[in-house]
């Protein structure tokens, strides 16, 4: 028989959210970013009011998308055009073994770093 590996599945990094869709928001996420997986910790650029994976420092052309504001919820490929997504963005509790970070988020510090932000936008990680 042959192995599969399994995509994350949508939603399973939630353990809690606000009764209704207050947890939820529609946003888009800008051209380039690729196969985006569920869990994964976004920011938004100022500039274009776009979503971007949430890189560890200011980034040029990303700038204001260091501060991790939403936590995507289901699978989305922007690799060819922007893309209209949903996300966690308040009063929710997520696990924080399911979240994926941006490869500059690498070690404990800027993992906290970026949980802190999550905390301050209504996200706690668990």
């Amino acid at each position: 028989m042959e192995k599969v590996t399994m995509m994350t599945r949508n939603l399973s990094f939630l353990l809690s959210h606000a009764a209704g869709t207050r947890s939820f928001n529609t946003i888009t996420i800008a051209a380039g970013e690729g196969e985006l997986a569920p869990g994964t910790v976004l920011g938004k650029v100022t500039a274009s009011d776009l979503y971007v994976v949430s890189p560890e420092a200011e980034t040029v052309g990303k700038e204001g998308a260091e501060t991790a504001l939403a936590v995507l919820a289901y699978a989305v490929d922007a690799t060819d055009a922007d893309v209209d997504a949903l996300v966690v963005d308040a009063d929710a509790e997520v696990k924080v073994g399911m979240l994926t970070f941006d490869a500059t988020v690498d070690d404990e510090t800027k993992t906290d770093a970026k949980l802190a932000q999550l905390t301050a936008a209504g996200i706690r990680a668990r």
